[in-house]
């Protein structure tokens, strides 16, 4: 197979309410949507990259820049025989994993879209249900945290994860332990504290979380795994895991207990494969995080989750949780007991409303095999 067409939009999406991390506030999803055509037939990817380089260093600017003056053109030389060709056909391009992520996880949807088959089949993965998690920003006090994560455990969600920074921890997870003392539920950090904050981090061994995602620096590896030895609560690594190669390092060094693998952040299925396959053999559990996706990243990651090494709650939420008019057809729904169905459909299984696209888009470039 050889890819005749690439297309890139431009896409803005308003959060029905705004959400907040350590390192920002965000009120609309800003990303790039990919697509890529052969032989009649046409897959999407959704870029997880943002306006600013504030999660990880790439932008939408930059990615866009990578796909159309580097990848776009290695990809329309490829003779294509399986989707796990198009990685190492990227790799003389250092770095910009989403940019990769984007025309990568299109052509694997593609090839499931040609198959006639579900993603999730062609991925390796099974059909059924995935369980749901949940992710909630920073909330400005302790009774408007207890009261958005009612409202979340009422909904179903299996596990909910609160974003905390300095300042504004150990008396939000404690308000949340007094209301919910059996509920799973995990903290994200991203990269807000240094080891210099060790001895607060350690106060949260008392609250029987699940883990603490990614506490220190986004590209550390050593301090995290000085940081564990101090802590009775497992650690998890996100930024900081680019790919298999990344996890391994981090697991010798005892640096985490479990990785969140985001396809988009690594590079795409592949890798996200590989990555699960190292973690699978060394019996480390593995998750799916979210980035504010619209159904079809949000789709793309349910898929995921069917491999066998996905044993906990991803942050895969419905659709109506972010958006009131998703991308989608049908949205992605989350049940009562807090499962998303994994579509049997080919591709994501879903259909992509093209009229709510192009009224969301504000760019579109079109690039042809020369």
């Amino acid at each position: 197979m050889r890819l005749d067409r690439i297309e890139v939009r431009r896409l803005r999406l308003a959060l029905r309410s705004p959400f907040e991390t350590s390192f920002a506030r965000t009120t609309t999803k800003q990303f790039l949507l990919v697509s890529v055509s052969a032989d009649g037939v046409t897959g999407h990817a959704e870029c997880v990259a943002d306006v600013d380089p504030f999660y990880l260093p790439e932008t939408n600017a930059t990615v866009l820049h990578v796909l159309r003056d580097f990848l776009a053109p290695l990809a329309f030389a490829l003779e294509i025989e399986h989707p796990r060709d198009v990685m190492p056909a990227f790799a003389r391009v250092r770095g910009h994993e989403m940019a990769k992520a984007a025309l990568e996880m299109a052509v694997w949807e593609l090839w499931a879209r040609r198959a006639g088959q579900p993603l999730w089949r062609v991925l390796g993965g099974r059909g059924g249900f995935i369980e749901s998690g949940v992710s909630v920003g920073l909330q400005p006090d302790e009774a408007t945290l207890v009261e958005a994560v009612t409202r979340e455990v009422a909904a179903g969600y299996r596990r909910v994860k609160i974003k905390i920074k300095p300042g504004r921890d150990l008396a939000l997870v404690e308000a949340l332990r007094a209301r919910f003392p059996e509920l799973p539920l995990m903290v994200d950090a991203n990269s807000a504290y240094t080891l210099a904050d060790a001895e607060r981090l350690q106060a949260l061994d008392r609250f029987w979380l699940m883990m603490i995602e990614q506490p220190l620096g986004w590209d550390d590896i050593v301090d995290h795994a000085t940081l564990q030895k101090r802590l009775a609560t497992p650690i998890c690594l996100d930024e900081s895991i680019h790919g298999a190669d990344d996890a391994r390092r981090a697991l010798e060094l005892g640096a985490c207990q479990i990785v969140n693998i985001k396809v988009g952040r690594v590079g795409g299925f592949a890798s996200a494969i590989a990555l699960h396959d190292v973690c699978r053999a060394r019996s480390v559990p593995v998750w799916c995080g979210g980035m504010l996706e619209s159904g079809i990243g949000r789709l793309a990651n349910v898929h995921l989750q069917t491999l066998p090494g996905f044993t906990l709650p991803g942050d895969t939420s419905a659709s109506e949780r972010y958006f009131e008019e998703d991308l989608v057809d049908p949205p992605v729904v989350v049940s009562p007991q807090g499962t998303i169905a994994v579509p049997e459909q080919p591709g994501i299984g879903h259909e992509v409303v093209w009229p709510r696209v192009e009224r969301a888009s504000d760019l579109h470039e079109s690039w042809r095999r020369p």
